[in-house]
């Protein structure tokens, strides 16, 4: 793995991206939703989660946030390991998920190709942390990070991704809260 590609500053604002394997496109029923952004609200009030700004796209998640414990790469496995687990079971019981044998077959071959999973991979290894550093670049990535849902063509403007910290930015918090972003006047 890269140098560039690790948590080196334990108390720094990260910005990381993380993606289903191969792609898949499981964020689409709002109970997966659901589950992504209750472990979000559990890592805010006992994991030390600061989150500044995120985006969860059908495929992958985009996360702007600070381990108040000083712990990033601990808090992201944590939750990208009990959220692999609870989707992959909420998929398993789902009846009607129409592409139920398909998604389960695809995370069992991602994990046949690894050594060190039993069963299923549901997240990629990699997550691709950078450290922000300065103003201009919080900036760009946050942009980056709620234009990605018009870029790819599912909405018109970013605040109308309902999972999208865009709406935060217009003092709409009805998905979920982030934290102040006062430290960079915006």
């Amino acid at each position: 793995m890269s140098r560039k590609y690790k948590f080196h500053n334990e108390s720094g604002l990260y910005f990381v991206s993380f993606a289903t394997v191969y792609w898949i496109d499981v964020f689409t029923r709002q109970e997966y939703f659901d589950m992504i952004t209750s472990s979000i609200i559990y890592c805010r009030s006992n994991k030390g989660m600061e989150l500044y700004a995120y985006c969860i796209m059908p495929s992958h998640i985009h996360f702007i946030f600070r381990s108040s414990t000083n712990q990033p790469m601990e808090l992201l496995r944590d939750f990208k390991k009990h959220t692999a687990k609870k989707v992959i079971e909420a998929i398993n019981n789902n009846a009607q998920e129409s592409r139920k044998e398909w998604m389960l077959w695809m995370f069992e071959k991602a994990g046949r190709r690894q050594g060190n999973i039993k069963n299923y991979q549901f997240w990629q290894h990699h997550n691709k942390p950078i450290e922000l550093w300065s103003e201009k670049v919080i900036l760009q990535k946050i942009n980056y990070i709620h234009n990605n849902p018009v870029k790819s063509g599912f909405v018109l403007q970013p605040e109308d991704w309902k999972y999208s910290s865009a709406r935060n930015f217009i003092e709409d918090h009805t998905v979920l809260k982030i934290d102040d972003a006062g430290f960079l006047g915006i």
